[in-house]
């Protein structure tokens, strides 16, 4: 692909869009830092006290940095072999709409607060840690939520229901002069208390009240522990059939499916033959 461009074409290339090179590495590095600071002195200008006093040098440095960006995207547009795919890429969009405002703030002076969007450039960092390696350990725990959605589905059916009688009781049992104005009030102030946040904007004031609060209040704990389980019984079972080799089989009872490096079956005990 890059062989049709010239020889500073090609290492502009490989520098700025080959993060895996020692040179590609240092650039995406130096732009991420540049993109953080930028974001810093953006948020610092917002601050009426900072910007009172240094407002000058903070616009400065920004059209500093967004010289610089604007220096990057044409780059980045000119050693690119296939210049318009770039152009309307994500990230070619996002590099273009981050350097836009400081110049639209030339003639809307607040637009410049717009730049924040240069943080969905720092997702460029994704590429220098490779985090392609840990996409098997995602498959795992995407898998397992894959397997027992039907469990948690379920589960969280009940939830809703449980919620919903016991938001009513409490509107029943406290009432509006306790705050309790509604069912549906009744119904957030269960879910806040039942995954124990506990905003404390409304709070029941009866003894039976507080007694049904302290019993949804204790259940809490339990409801939180249930998805947890279902989730990790089946992330280890996913990872149990990962290690099972349905190539051994027992010689004694014909059973396949035994983890690496079982010396014997888990069916009838015979000795495997690995």
């Amino acid at each position: 692909m890059i062989q049709s461009l010239n020889h500073t074409q090609r290492e502009l290339f490989i520098t700025i869009f080959e993060s895996d090179t020692p040179k590609g590495k240092i650039f995406d590095l130096l732009l991420i830092c540049m993109i953080l600071i930028s974001l810093f002195i953006v948020a610092l200008e917002s601050v009426t006290a900072i910007k009172v006093n240094w407002g000058s040098y903070l616009i400065a440095f920004e059209w500093v940095f967004t010289v610089l960006f604007t220096i990057e995207y044409f780059l980045r547009i000119y050693c690119h072999p296939h210049k318009s795919k770039y152009i309307f890429s994500f990230f070619g969009l996002i590099d273009l709409i981050s350097i836009m405002p400081t110049y639209l703030s030339l003639f809307l002076p607040s637009a410049h607060y717009f730049l924040t969007i240069r943080i969905l450039r720092a997702l460029r960092i994704f590429r220098i840690l490779r985090l392609m390696n840990y996409l098997g350990a995602s498959d795992v725990l995407f898998n397992a939520l894959r397997s027992s959605r039907l469990k948690i589905t379920i589960f969280l059916s009940w939830i809703i229901c449980i919620i919903v009688i016991f938001g009513s009781m409490m509107y029943v049992v406290e009432g509006n002069e306790n705050g309790f104005t509604s069912i549906p009030k009744s119904i957030y102030w269960c879910i806040v208390t039942l995954t124990t946040v506990g905003y404390g904007d409304i709070v029941p004031k009866t003894v039976l009240g507080q007694t049904l609060a302290s019993f949804i209040m204790i259940s809490g704990y339990a409801i939180i522990a249930v998805p947890t389980g279902i989730v990790t019984a089946e992330m280890t079972m996913t990872k149990m059939k990962e290690l099972q080799e349905p190539g051994i089989i027992c010689p004694d009872c014909n059973h396949e499916g035994h983890i690496n490096g079982a010396k014997f079956c888990h069916k009838c005990g015979g000795e495997l033959v690995n």
